[in-house]
């Protein structure tokens, strides 16, 4: 499968997952708002998911991934089945004593990880029980991380990725069930709790799918008492620098929830901002870094350097086509954005320009989101997760400085600023590695289209400003009227980027068509490489 119909089955599926998800937090926030049953619901969601992006996606990512890529390309098929067999059998006792710790220890770990909500009992004793009992998803999104790693690396990524939506089918039936069955008030504890037991649901409906397409695709894998061979120990050594590195940005989730915990509705305001920017993050990012790792990995197996680096420049190349035009709507566009998703019932005007405020700032740092999830895969088909651990330390104490120290000068924005700053950092020191290594440099194509993606999309910008003037009075009428909005404001723009993307060579039908062809060269294009 080629990288553009790898990345467009990847990003495909992950459009639908995010539109769940935004109908899901759609509902969410006219059930919970930003007050105190929300800020506990944030808390309780992101904690288990830090550690499966940390100990499940994050590690798998970095160390399994290549290493079953490897196996695949040079031993066959049996062989890398049975490496992922002994991960496996290793993984899940690992994954239930932690999770069993984690459940009992939960109040003291909540003192450290949202010490601002100690101060109210009630919030407090929430976010306790709803964390205990949405944990378990821990354990189920730890291995379908690992059932992903397997089936992306076969080229099946329709399969892996489709498994994302439930996810959000689970809590949005969980939420439409709570109001049918119990019908809570706005803002009662009765909504977080079923979120809480839909979360731990939906984890497990993910397993059981990738199970069935495991066994679909003619791949068993059994469960054996736990061995540690001499691969299994490499993986878990290179997994300790690659749940740093492929968990860089989560860990400044959690530095952030911490420094948001102190203000009342800070916690929230970041969560709805985080889930609209991880709309792009998600399907750029994510789907170009989930089918890098194994195309490079494969080719430099094969001994392909050639090729290795070509794909890296379409990689940088296609990332920026998708990337630059929605970092730019998201800075213009931000309070439209949030109003027309998330105003009403418990979520005023006042929550929605918050959010999307925190947005600008999150709409900056996009482009270098996504850099880093392109660039990293470099290091890390190389068994290298050393460097990009280096350099996720480094920026991860920027991160926490930053945002300390601008949460008190501005309040929640300034969070979202000191991690798009250390994101851009990030960024600067994983392609400068990489070309003093002589890993990677920008070819010829790669630097012009960048700049003729970045003049479409400032003209894309322009378009949006006027129209912006146009349908401004509409946010204030009713739901139908704000959707409308939106919707010119966003297909507008992108009529007007794909106009100026092909008018200013950006891109061209031709490419496109010869990119997305299945199959490959076999070799770079002359001057590719």
């Amino acid at each position: 499968m080629s990288l553009l119909r790898g990345a467009f089955t990847v990003g495909g599926w992950t459009l639908v997952s995010r539109i769940l998800g935004f109908a899901r937090d759609m509902v969410i926030a006219r059930a919970i708002g930003t007050g105190w049953v929300a800020d506990a619901w944030a808390v309780a969601f992101r904690f288990p998911n830090l550690f499966r992006r940390l100990l499940g996606e994050g590690a798998l990512n970095s160390a399994f991934v290549p290493m079953y890529a490897k196996r695949l390309e040079g031993d066959g098929k049996g062989a890398a089945d049975r490496l992922a067999e002994e991960i496996q059998s290793v993984m899940l006792p690992i994954l239930f004593a932690v999770s069993a710790a984690a459940m009992i220890a939960m109040p003291w770990i909540m003192v450290v990880y949202a010490p601002g909500f100690s101060s109210d009992p009630a919030k407090f004793a929430l976010t306790v029980d709803m964390t205990k009992i949405a944990f378990p998803y821990l354990m189920f999104m730890s291995m379908v991380a690992l059932y992903s790693g397997v089936l992306n690396t076969h080229g099946r990524f329709a399969a892996a990725t489709a498994a994302q939506s439930l996810l959000n089918i689970g809590l949005l039936v969980a939420a439409l069930a709570a109001q049918f069955a119990l019908r809570p008030e706005p803002g009662d504890p009765v909504w977080g709790m079923a979120l809480a037991y839909g979360c731990v649901v939906a984890g497990a409906m993910q397993f059981l799918y990738l199970m069935a397409m495991l066994a679909r695709g003619g791949i068993r894998l059994r469960l054996h008492a736990p061995r540690l061979s001499a691969d299994a120990r490499r993986m878990f050594v290179l997994m300790v620098p690659g749940i740093i590195a492929g968990g860089v940005s989560q860990v400044s989730i959690f530095v952030s929830t911490i420094v948001a915990s102190l203000e009342d509705g800070a916690a929230s305001t970041l969560y709805y901002a985080d889930r609209i920017y991880q709309f792009p993050l998600g399907i750029v990012g994510t789907a170009m870094g989930i089918v890098l790792l194994p195309t490079l990995a494969r080719h430099l197996r094969g001994g392909r350097e050639d090729l290795a680096l070509y794909w890296q420049n379409r990689g940088i190349e296609l990332a920026m086509l998708l990337t630059l035009p929605a970092a730019v709507a998201l800075v213009v566009i931000s309070s439209p954005i949030s109003i027309t998703l998330f105003e009403g019932g418990a979520f005023g005007r006042d929550s929605a320009l918050a959010v999307g405020h925190v947005l600008v700032a999150f709409g900056v740092g996009l482009p270098a989101f996504i850099l880093n999830k392109v660039l990293t895969p470099a290091f890390f088909a190389r068994e290298d997760t050393a460097t990009p651990m280096k350099f996720a330390v480094f920026t991860l104490l920027i991160d926490i400085a930053l945002a300390v120290g601008l949460f008190f000068a501005f309040g929640v924005i300034g969070i979202a600023i000191g991690t798009a700053a250390a994101a851009w950092i990030n960024c600067g020191l994983l392609t400068s590695a990489l070309r003093a290594r002589g890993l990677f440099r920008a070819d010829a194509r790669t630097l012009s289209r960048i700049v003729r993606i970045g003049l479409a999309s400032l003209t894309m910008g322009a378009a949006l400003l006027g129209l912006l003037i146009l349908v401004d009075p509409w946010l204030d009428m009713g739901a139908s009227r704000k959707v409308a909005a939106l919707g010119l404001l966003c297909f507008g723009g992108l009529g007007v980027y794909v106009a100026a993307a092909f008018a200013l060579g950006a891109t061209s039908l031709g490419e496109l068509k010869e990119q997305f062809a299945r199959g490959r060269a076999k070799a770079a294009p002359d001057g590719a490489a």
